[in-house]
């Protein structure tokens, strides 16, 4: 695993599931970490975090669709842990329906989580970065979802809202790169975060359709998107920007 010693992520959507287990990674691998959710107990996660990790921590509440209060948030972390060098943005939801019966309110819904959310949080941490004259690493977690059609639900929000989130992090990665800022996306395939273990559990006969399509048999897991994240946050990746790489047991190559 990179060495991550003295520098310091901050991970919207960090509260639980993929979130946390990336902040979890990055902790392991020496960097503080700031963690951003709109969960009430986002503080107390942090502290369990820094007690297994004896890395320092804190944690904000803050709704990612709002840039005043992710800016706000992004200050407070500055104050506790120092301007932030790594960026991940897990924040994100997804709804299904037909797409004649979607609500003007859910649609934006998700694009304002899973889009307007990830850019607020790009744009308040390289603001700092900018004005410090510093590099740092973005990685966007955005899915398979944003270059292929999932079946069988309908969740054309969410696709489009993914699609989106892997063009925002080529169009900030030219625009930031004079200036070292890295940015890159994640793009998991169907992988057993908490709440999507509890959603199979309830739904076998969906899981059973979403393994078979997946050429190596098996849902991904929390650790098989570590690694990839701890490499992009370290200067392993110094040369890479503007990618996005897919994590998904060979769902798209086929």
């Amino acid at each position: 695993m990179p060495v991550l010693n003295g520098s310091t992520a901050i991970v919207t959507g960090g509260g639980r599931g993929l979130g946390l287990a990336m902040a979890r990674a990055l902790a392991e691998c020496g960097a503080s970490i700031g963690l951003l959710d709109i969960l009430p107990d986002i503080s107390e996660t942090a502290e369990v975090l820094a007690r297994d990790t004896g890395v320092a921590t804190a944690g904000v509440v803050a709704d990612v669709r709002n840039a005043a209060a992710v800016e706000s948030a992004v200050d407070a972390l500055q104050q506790q842990l120092g301007t932030a060098d790594i960026l991940i943005t897990s924040a994100g939801i997804t709804m299904w329906g037909e797409s004649t019966e979607v609500t003007p309110e859910d649609w934006q819904r998700v694009l304002d989580i899973n889009l307007n959310g990830t850019f607020f949080a790009a744009q308040s941490f390289s603001r700092r970065l900018l004005q410090e004259n510093r590099p740092g690493s973005i990685i966007f977690i955005s899915s398979m979802s944003g270059r292929i059609v999932n079946v069988p639900q309908f969740q054309a929000s969410y696709n489009s809202s993914k699609a989106a989130v892997s063009m925002l992090a080529k169009s900030l990665a030219v625009e930031w790169a004079p200036s070292g800022i890295r940015v890159n996306a994640l793009e998991p395939g169907y992988t057993l975060s908490d709440m999507t273990a509890q959603f199979m559990d309830a739904n076998p006969d969906l899981a059973a359709q979403w393994t078979a399509m997946i050429p190596m048999q098996r849902m991904g897991e929390p650790s098989d998107l570590v690694g990839a994240v701890t490499y992009l946050a370290s200067s392993e990746s110094a040369y890479l920007t503007g990618q996005s790489i897919v994590i998904d047991g060979g769902y798209t190559a086929i």
